[in-house]
């Protein structure tokens, strides 16, 4: 059985927060999902769990961070082209996130970042490897 990855997150509002990513072109596993979560697929093995508050804290007995003035993780995952996390990012904002910075353009790696609902932090990228500097490949 390959791994899978399942990123737990704390939300306040299912039905904006699906609709938020749901926006974004993500698609939901119905199995795992009621009136306190959702499974989100965002690729092959790997989902965000999206936990109403009260659901999640059953988790944890430590205390839920508020996403919007604190940072506890930052979550990236690929896009196929520079346009594709530009259109990415642009989804996000328009159906209700925040932009807290501008594109990171390091040549071979292109970064576009974007808060959601609840603040957690997405990042999207594309890396084009046969443009990575000789310095920073192994072996080098």
């Amino acid at each position: 059985m390959a791994t899978q990855i399942f990123v737990n997150l704390p939300i306040k509002d299912l039905g904006k927060t699906t609709a938020f990513f749901g926006h974004l072109g993500f698609t939901f596993d119905q199995k795992f999902t009621n009136d306190k979560a959702t499974c989100m697929i965002i690729g092959e093995n790997i989902y965000a769990m999206l936990l109403v508050e009260e659901f999640f804290k059953t988790f944890t007995s430590k205390e839920i961070c508020d996403a919007h003035t604190t940072t506890e993780a930052i979550i990236c995952f690929s896009a196929d082209s520079r346009e594709k996390v530009d259109e990415m990012a642009a989804k996000a904002i328009e159906a209700g996130g925040t932009n807290p910075g501008g594109a990171q353009d390091h040549g071979w790696m292109y970064i576009r970042s974007f808060q959601d609902l609840d603040g957690h932090l997405w990042e999207v990228m594309h890396t084009d490897l046969s443009l990575l500097p000789a310095e920073m490949q192994t072996g080098n």
